[in-house]
């Protein structure tokens, strides 16, 4: 078969064809240009001990503080799941970028890891500098608060992939622990304390959920949710617990830890507990948020569902011994986190769930 001429490659152009550019194609680089810039500062704020070089490189350098004598890396990965539908229809995009991180940084949290570095990824069908920059200050924030730097990430824009105003985010964090004081549930026995911390809404799960109360209802986002709007009540972002946490462990000998993400109280709490022990929760312990009340009597779900899919007012589960519970509760309550005894541990009967509320 001959090789095609010159004339016949210029023959398929039709005649009022010209020469296309990326921007032709929807990508606009002077937009990805412009937002790397707008997130410089943003990143510069959550700089710390360890980063040798962030944003603009290939990638980031990071350097384990040298307080550590043997140093082991923990890392977590996430994403906001469909909470990101009600940002777009609702046009909230400063506390996302928060959840995004609180999911990371609060599973690493569990194992007694500080938080070190964050990347995020953003994509999108057509780049929205103001979007972007204001999702990606929010990413900056969650960082801030974690106490780890934000020192890398990728803006992607991909025509046709998204919908025009939409976009998906995931992160990733890396942490440390010293492998001597690598928090894994181990010690855990019938006599210890489970104590809840409390969570700032509904984090980022059930969100598939909520969405499809709120259409059932038909209510406005600006609804009357006991003084605060739905829209506010629903976007609140994900608490991080970090740095509380991590002073509290210069204080008293956490157990186990469970971070109440996807599969509420009753599937996390398990995930750090030994096969013979059984947590007992007890709901009366605990307020259940006017969020919570207001899905379950709108949707007509059921406790047991609540409790698989919500957090139900409780963001973080922590295990001590009971001589240290009390002081583990006054310490978080100073720290400004509001915190409960919850439930204790057992001996777990013979085929049991391993996590029950009462």
């Amino acid at each position: 078969m001959s090789n095609p001429t010159n004339n016949d490659l210029n023959s398929s152009k039709s005649d009022n064809s010209k020469g296309l550019s990326y921007k032709d194609a929807g990508v606009d680089m002077e937009a990805g240009d412009a937002l790397v810039e707008r997130i410089k500062p943003l990143a510069k704020k959550t700089m710390r001990e360890g980063v040798l070089a962030g944003i603009g490189g290939f990638g980031a350098l990071f350097e384990v503080p040298k307080r550590y004598k043997e140093p082991v890396l923990v890392s977590g990965t996430d994403g906001v799941g469909t909470k990101l539908k009600l940002a777009f229809e609702w046009q909230i995009h400063d506390t996302v970028g928060q959840d995004l991180v609180a999911m990371s940084v609060n599973d690493i949290l569990v194992q007694g890891a500080e938080s070190l570095f964050f990347l995020d990824y953003f994509a999108c069908g057509r780049l929205n500098v103001d979007v972007a920059a204001t999702v990606v200050g929010g990413i900056a924030k969650g960082c801030e608060i974690a106490g780890c730097a934000l020192i890398g990430g990728e803006t992607a824009e991909m025509p046709s992939m998204y919908p025009d105003g939409e976009y998906d985010l995931a992160g990733f964090a890396v942490g440390v622990v010293e492998k001597s004081k690598i928090i894994t549930g181990k010690s855990i026995v019938p006599g210890d304390i489970v104590i809840g911390l409390a969570s700032s809404g509904a984090h980022s799960n059930g969100y598939s959920l909520i969405r499809k109360i709120i259409e059932r209802c038909g209510v406005s986002p600006d609804f009357d949710l006991k003084g605060k709007s739905l829209k506010d009540v629903v976007m609140t972002p994900t608490q991080i617990y970090v740095k509380p946490v991590l002073d509290l462990l210069q204080e008293v000998t956490i157990k186990g830890m469970a971070h109440i993400t996807g599969g509420g109280l009753v599937e996390n709490i398990p995930r750090v507990l030994p096969e013979h022990v059984q947590a007992v929760l007890h709901r009366e312990t605990w307020k259940m948020p006017t969020l919570f009340q207001w899905l379950a009597h709108e949707g007509g779900v059921a406790d047991h569902e609540m409790h698989r899919v919500f957090n139900c007012g409780i963001g973080m589960v922590i295990v001590l011994s009971s001589q240290e519970a009390a002081k583990a509760v006054e310490f978080l309550n100073q720290k400004g986190i509001t915190t409960y005894q919850i439930g204790e541990i057992v001996d777990r009967p013979h085929g049991a769930h391993q996590t029950i509320v009462i």
